[in-house]
């Protein structure tokens, strides 16, 4: 159990006790005893990823059962049908392993011998886990990519060959009970092997690293067979397309990485806060647009209406040329609706064939049109025009000259 550990030997008694767990100290036994832990420290910030757990090693299988209080070990010395019952189907372990919640006042257990000749130590480790702080990191990481894993390719195929390698007895089960029919009694057989089902992958859990020493070809095997058809059965549904489902995966992973990280972090308080602060970050784009958007209304109201931009002469006549071609469809349109009374405007126009060319996507304007008004503004006829403006402006200067100089002629004159 380490060097800084203490060992105490205990002789069996007459009358069992309830044996005090001390931190690090270890209790060595070799007949039947009831253990309790009295946790009398407060949890601190610090202990965020600390793990608490009460380690029972003996050199022949032992039963060991966990309860709450003291008093739940009284009740389990005292006959009851459905603890006689349970005695049978509890799993006999030479190593065994009973998490201690940091906030539990009180943790007891009991060990029972079914064999004799048998010693085992009982002792309580507090450590720092990195396990716990990578569950808190993978519940983050699920809870903020769900959306992106949702819709991913390589996510679908990997969580479905891991489910169909861990849970191969689960879809089996759950096939045989579509296959079968409806009132049959293989069902209460099927409600066994569900919990069969999960005892045997909680056994295999726990047993795991014994058995990658052991029996490493019949794993193999198995993860090449079962991935292969986890493989084929992803393969021939593919991805999921609908939205609907994948909203419902992606809330489904939210909610699974805000679990884990509920678990991952032992000091509740620090959890919860945690967790909201996620999920604020996570929707804080809502918030903030609402805000933003309230902030321009706002701004709109009471700010000074700015005087308007004036156009560019080349502005001017790009916007004159879209405008009006875009009047001219809409009149061709107009035109050619069955609301428009074509024999009315017919009789009063001059010229009703140069109309029904222009409703058929004329040119609304002749060549003779189009030369003048080239000619009048045209580069040239704008220079023209120019000229013709600069030479009246030189008359007019002259001629106020000479009207000045006759003026100062008469007041000489005069003097």
């Amino acid at each position: 159990f380490g060097a800084g550990g203490m060992t105490e030997c205990l002789i069996p008694s007459a009358k069992q006790l309830v044996i005090r767990l001390e931190e690090g100290r270890v209790r060595s036994a070799t007949a039947p005893q009831k253990f309790c832990y009295t946790n009398a420290e407060t949890p601190k910030w610090h202990d965020i990823w600390t793990r608490m757990q009460i380690r029972v090693v003996s050199n022949k299988m032992i039963r060991v059962t966990q309860v709450e209080n003291e008093e739940k070990l009284r009740e389990l010395e005292e006959f009851n049908m459905w603890n006689f019952v349970f005695s049978f189907f509890k799993e006999k372990l030479n190593d065994t392993y009973i998490p201690v919640d940091l906030y539990s006042e009180k943790t007891c257990l009991k060990v029972e011998l079914p064999e004799s000749n048998t010693n085992y130590s009982v002792v309580l480790l507090r450590w720092f886990d990195p396990k716990l702080c990578l569950v808190s990191f993978l519940g983050l990481l699920l809870f903020f990519s769900g959306d992106l894993l949702s819709r991913s390719q390589l996510f679908h195929y990997s969580a479905g060959i891991s489910i169909g390698m861990l849970a191969s007895l689960l879809i089996l089960i759950y096939v045989m009970a579509k296959v079968m029919p409806k009132k049959s009694p293989i069902y209460f057989i099927l409600v066994g092997g569900w919990s069969f089902s999960l005892y045997l992958i909680q056994l295999v859990f726990r047993n795991l690293q014994e058995i990658c020493k052991s029996y490493w070809q019949y794993l193999l095997g198995y993860m090449l067979l079962v991935g292969f058809a986890s493989f084929a059965v992803c393969y021939r549904y593919g991805p999921l397309e609908n939205q609907r489902n994948i909203n419902l995966l992606t809330w489904s992973l939210q909610v699974l990485g805000l679990l884990l990280m509920y678990l991952g972090i032992q000091i509740r308080p620090i959890a919860l806060a945690l967790i909201a602060i996620a999920v604020c970050t996570k929707n804080l784009e809502y918030p903030v647009q609402w805000l933003c958007a309230t902030y321009r209304k706002v701004q709109k109201a009471t700010a000074k209406p700015s005087p308007p931009r004036l156009l560019t002469e080349e502005e001017y006549r790009l916007q004159g040329e879209v405008e009006t071609r875009r009047a001219l469809e809409e009149l061709r349109g107009y035109c050619s609706s069955p609301e428009f009374s074509a024999w009315t405007v017919v009789s009063r126009i001059q010229s009703p064939k140069r109309f029904a060319d222009f409703v058929g996507g004329a040119s609304h304007l002749t060549p003779n049109e189009v030369s003048v008004h080239e000619q009048e503004y045209s580069l040239g006829g704008l220079f023209v025009e120019d000229q013709l403006f600069e030479e009246d402006e030189d008359d007019s200067f002259e001629g106020e000259g000479r009207a000045d100089f006759s003026v100062s002629r008469n007041h000489l004159g005069v003097e």
